[in-house]
């Protein structure tokens, strides 16, 4: 008999039924004495030995689903090996899980925290494989997690119909799109919907060139402009400060969000009518698109593949649209930012695309 564990943890995305059921339908072809260990909200469930037995029947019909039939929950990885309540010890918890179960393997689909934590129970002793799941695309060793495309599509889908309602009252529209971290939502969403001013992480911007270009555009005869900005865009200022001090600068001026924050400094620098939208959860929301259908399906398979041939520790990937396998102790710890000298931002800039650098 072979026992599979599976659980997803960290942040929903479209696609994560998907990848499931592509492991689950991987496993069957080859093998019918399998049972999978679904646990419940990711690894709250495998330390508290909450999870349900299920069967192929239970993976079927899920493929255009959004979230996750299993649940998932964020454990940070910084509070992994912290004591709980009652000194209640996390990891041996989930070993213990893991043991008493006689598990084979545990397939984990996640991010970045997400595979810290699965690395790390690797160096504990188990047999893990990973999927990478995340609408950020963050995460190191692979070109793409499942998750991004759908969000791109969300987002971009905003960004049209604020076109409409811009152009219409001849507004300055600043449109916050997930990326805390990272932009790759914000640079792919902001060029697939037209943006005029795209503001990301990883390129603090000045408030003076965003003035500049927007009065340039209503000067060339644009009535109106589109900014999309990562909500953890920064000025070029803020850049400059410590996390401590940046916390108490914001604290001081009631900091809400990024595309507020920006719309003050352009309401106090411009008289433009300025207006705001933050698409929000919704780019995680609804069902996968085509292609995430596609490559979840395509990584649930290889990591099928792997759990079959007992190559574990590793990470379903893709590269040059090949899948790949990728040691966990390369992928932990490590996030995939976007490249300001990156071909994708030359491009973006050479069809008038302003990043607001000066």
């Amino acid at each position: 008999m072979l026992k599979v564990g599976m659980l997803t943890s960290g942040g929903d995305c479209q696609a994560l039924n998907a990848a499931m059921r592509g492991v689950v339908k991987g496993l069957y072809a080859k093998r019918k004495d399998i049972e999978i260990y679904g646990f419940i909200d990711g690894y709250k469930g495998l330390m508290y030995s909450d999870f349900k037995v299920m069967g192929a029947k239970d993976f079927s019909g899920i493929l255009n689903k959004g979230g996750t039939i299993l649940g998932t929950s964020r454990q940070p990885f910084k509070l992994m090996r912290v004591p709980g309540e009652n000194g209640f010890d996390k990891v041996e918890a989930m070993k213990q899980t893991y043991h008493k179960l006689g598990l084979d393997c545990l397939v984990v689909l996640g991010g970045n925290g997400t595979h810290k934590s699965a690395n790390m129970l690797r160096e504990e002793g188990l047999n893990v494989v990973t999927l990478p799941k995340t609408i950020d695309n963050d995460l190191w060793g692979t070109e793409m997690t499942f998750g991004f495309q759908s969000a791109i599509d969300i987002a971009t889908e905003t960004i049209d119909r604020i076109h409409t309602t811009a152009s219409s009252h001849s507004r300055v529209f600043i449109v916050e799109v997930m990326g805390h971290k990272v932009g790759w939502v914000t640079l792919y969403a902001g060029i697939a919907g037209g943006s005029d001013i795209i503001l990301l992480p990883e390129i603090p911007y000045d408030t003076d060139e965003i003035v500049k270009v927007l009065k340039e555009r209503r000067k060339d005869g644009h009535k109106f402009s589109i900014i999309a900005i990562a909500e953890g865009a920064i000025t070029k200022e803020d850049a400059k400060l410590t996390k401590k001090e940046l916390k108490k600068k914001r604290a001081k001026s009631k900091y809400t969000c990024a595309s507020d924050e920006l719309a003050k400094i352009l309401a106090k620098e411009t008289d433009f009518e300025i207006r705001t939208a933050n698409p929000g959860h919704t780019q995680r929301g609804g069902n996968p698109c085509a292609y995430d259908r596609v490559l979840s399906t395509r990584l649930g398979a290889t990591a099928a593949q792997m759990i079959l041939e007992e190559d574990y520790g590793k990470m379903a990937a893709i590269k040059n649209d090949k899948i790949i396998r990728v040691p966990l102790e390369e992928v932990a710890g490590k996030l995939k930012y976007v490249d300001p000298n990156d071909d994708i931002i030359t491009e973006a800039k050479l069809a008038g695309i302003s990043f607001g650098e000066k």
